[in-house]
């Protein structure tokens, strides 16, 4: 049972290490895709001022659900068209290395909308969001090419620094602040990122 456990493992690794490049092409419409949804959402939110803690926490969930369901469309006709499973062992892999710190997120946010609906608790969760959501990318980046982990620890840095600054500060920002940040780092990040594999893509494949 252990040596099959064993080379089951193994032969798992070996298919990440190949299908690093295949991940690398997913990411950069995934990344640009989400990246403008995040920098609409973040102007959506600034503009119609959704000020109080239930509604942030629901925009942003339903942002996250919409960017979700297109990231899905977008992997999965790559995958069609590339004869490739969508659901592999490999990916179902990364799913489970991201999952614990996406799922955190999750709860904390139905906390603050359904519990504690906490003005204070809410502006907090943007940095711990930032800093989970690299946490999460950091995870699944050891199935992947490496730059996937820096661009996680870019999440976590700039989490920590709103926190800092939040914590220093002796009052809270507007609230349409922390929708200005969401669509900053959660669609500018995602925005370079992707420019940035699109481009060394093409790189490459010259």
């Amino acid at each position: 049972m252990s040596e099959k456990w064993a080379a089951e493992n193994l032969q798992t690794i070996r298919t990440l290490m190949e299908r690093a490049a295949v991940y690398r092409r997913a990411l950069a419409p995934v990344c640009l895709l989400t990246g403008v949804v995040g920098l609409i959402a973040g102007g959506v939110g600034w503009v119609t001022q959704c000020d109080s803690p239930r509604r942030f926490v629901l925009f942003w969930f339903g942002v996250a659900a919409a960017t979700l369901a297109g990231a899905f469309v977008v992997i999965r006709r790559q995958a069609l068209r590339d004869h490739e499973s969508f659901w592999s062992p490999p990916t179902r892999r990364v799913a489970q290395a991201m999952l614990p710190s996406l799922f955190i997120g999750l709860i904390a946010g139905l906390m603050l909308a359904f519990v504690a609906n906490d003005q204070s608790l809410t502006w907090a969760a943007v940095p711990v969001w930032m800093a989970l959501y690299g946490a999460a990318l950091h995870a699944g980046g050891f199935f992947m090419q490496r730059g996937i982990k820096w661009f996680g620890w870019a999440f976590i840095a700039g989490g920590t620094v709103l926190l800092l600054y939040l914590v220093i500060r002796q009052s809270l920002p507007e609230f349409r602040f922390a929708h200005a940040f969401m669509g900053l780092v959660f669609g500018g990040l995602h925005l370079v990122y992707g420019a940035y594999l699109y481009c060394t893509e093409q790189k490459q494949a010259e």
